[in-house]
């Protein structure tokens, strides 16, 4: 009996499975743009799953963009992190960063058809169900994606962390086809109170499904810890916030088990 209790015990402390993450590059294009991103799932799951799309900061689509990606592949999505840039551009300096994300954001025509094509990208691929799609984006990202769904974007979530919120061509009435969800640092100069209370206005005018998180004390790029040392290193008003971090991806992953089941 003795044995029988301690094998019991043993198996029931082995997982029945666990995430198998794999991660490869791959290559699209958008007009004759050559677009480098990353796809990223768990190959112990069988079958189709929602496919989730992660927009980059300011500094392109880098190893920041590829651990969000991988995250959520960890929670058994298939996710792809975008390239808005182009051939994988990347930027070491704000100067450069800010040339790259101003070139994407004066020609949104372009930029809905880098993620038209993210989008076409990521739904050809056999471990999604190409009628489940979302988008999360960080800084430059999260103003992306909010447009993208201001424009219409057939997607089921759209979140922002620390993304702009401003708009030139504020959303009408029943064009947002997905739930929003906005996480900002209330002392970011970035994205002002001015720039959020319009946000909500424009949202609540609308008729948008929407939910708004403001952090006390947090600062732009809250949930990158690279963002003290680019605020050292260039004296940016960027700060790494633990908690807004950890809370924001929570309410995140809750959200995505909302809309598409646990």
């Amino acid at each position: 009996m003795k044995a029988i209790i301690t094998a019991l015990l043993f198996f029931a402390c082995v997982p029945l499975a666990q995430a198998v993450v794999v991660g490869k590059e791959v290559t699209y294009t958008s007009g004759d743009t050559r677009m480098k991103g990353y796809l990223a799932w768990d190959d112990a799951i069988t079958g189709k799953r929602p496919g989730i799309l992660v927009v980059h900061e300011w500094w392109g689509h880098n190893e920041y963009t590829r651990k969000r990606a991988n995250m959520l592949a960890a929670l058994g999505y298939t996710a792809l992190a975008v390239d808005m840039y182009g051939d994988g551009k990347t930027a070491s300096h704000p100067d450069d960063a800010g040339k790259f994300a101003a070139a994407v954001r004066s020609n949104m025509d372009e930029a809905r058809a880098r993620f038209q094509a993210a989008m076409e990208t990521l739904a050809s691929q056999k471990t999604v169900n190409p009628e489940q799609l979302s988008a999360i984006g960080y800084c430059f990202g999260g103003g992306i994606v909010l447009e993208m769904a201001r424009s219409g974007a057939d997607l089921d979530l759209v979140a922002s962390f620390h993304g702009s919120v401003a708009t030139d061509k504020p959303v009408e009435k029943g064009q947002v086809k997905a739930r929003l969800a906005v996480f900002t640092g209330a002392a970011d100069p970035m994205v002002t109170a001015a720039q959020v209370e319009a946000f909500k206005a424009e949202m609540d005018d609308a008729g948008v499904d929407y939910l708004l998180v403001s952090y006390p004390g947090a600062l732009h790029a809250f949930t990158n810890p690279a963002a003290d040392q680019y605020a050292k290193q260039f004296g940016l008003p960027l700060k790494y916030d633990a908690a807004a971090d950890a809370d924001s991806w929570n309410q995140l992953v809750e959200l995505l088990q909302e809309v598409y089941g646990k």
